[in-house]
């Protein structure tokens, strides 16, 4: 259980929570709150007590060494995290942590405990899912909630998925059933290319972060690293007629899929980021 002595005043904080595991192809989730944590500074808050949700033999702890040679362990867990981001009115807790093995709705229950205490207001979600699309397009991001008059402010709709889900699916229909406002985004990763890391899909889970918070979010090296990957994976195809006549194919699909009115939505979107970028610049 999370063990806080006294918990800190937040300022009207959104949760922001990726999980290791089923629901993070190309570690694209994770990899958005490790940047997240990074370019917002963010301070450790709480960890969730590993033993109550982590079979040790699928998940084991990790044994480091440090620039000097010190050993030290590194147990599988969940932790919580705020930062303050400069000019933002609210605050933001961030949720790194691994699908747990066991007690899902226990798991569920203390993260929703913890985001009444800090009296978070909306809930959002991160997830990436292996599909058939071309890594030469943009990487297809996908929003939902259950909040109608929200979904209809940021242009999302209800999910209609069925079938097996993860963590972040019994999350997000937890926020639903306790009136708990929850957005969830899942970034699609070309699955010929599943291993991680996925920086073109994070850099695309961060942006998409960026119109749903409003709130202008340092790239770093994430627009570098994108491009690198690209290439890399264009001269790994290269070296494999069927799989370059496959990626054309994915392509040719992806290209007759996208409709005008999307690619009017994408333009308007970047210039907005645009917009709100130049402004925290002239701060």
């Amino acid at each position: 259980m999370i063990e806080l002595d006294e918990f800190p005043v937040l300022v009207d904080p959104v949760m922001v929570a990726a999980f290791e595991g089923w629901n993070d192809a190309g570690d694209s989730a994770s990899g958005t709150i490790a940047h997240l944590r990074e370019v917002w500074d963010a301070q450790p808050l709480a960890d969730l007590d590993s033993e109550e949700y982590y079979d040790y033999q699928v998940n084991r702890p990790m044994i480091e060494l440090d620039e000097t040679g010190v050993r030290s362990l590194t147990w599988p867990a969940t932790r919580i995290y705020v930062a303050r981001v400069p000019l933002f009115p609210r605050d933001i807790v961030l949720v790194q942590g691994i699908e747990p093995n066991m007690k899902w709705q226990q798991f569920v229950r203390e993260i929703l405990g913890l985001a009444a205490e800090l009296e978070v207001s909306t809930v959002v979600t991160l997830g990436a899912l292996l599909s058939d699309i071309p890594h030469t397009r943009p990487v297809p991001v996908t929003g939902s909630t259950s909040d109608a008059a929200l979904g209809a402010e940021l242009g999302l709709e209800p999910s209609s998925y069925e079938g097996p889900t993860g963590i972040v699916g019994v999350l997000q229909d937890a926020c639903a059933r306790f009136d708990i406002t929850c957005v969830s985004l899942w970034a699609a990763v070309p699955h010929y290319v599943a291993q991680p890391p996925c920086p073109k899909a994070t850099l695309a889970l961060v942006r998409r972060v960026e119109d749903i918070l409003d709130i202008p979010v340092p790239l770093g090296d994430l627009v570098e690293e994108s491009r690198a990957w690209e290439v890399g994976v264009d001269e790994l195809a290269a070296e494999d007629d069927e799989v370059a006549d496959y990626v054309k194919q994915l392509e040719e699909a992806r290209d007759a899929a996208d409709l005008p009115e999307a690619s009017g939505e994408a333009i308007a979107r970047e210039f907005e980021r645009y917009l709100r970028r130049r402004g925290a610049d002239d701060r």
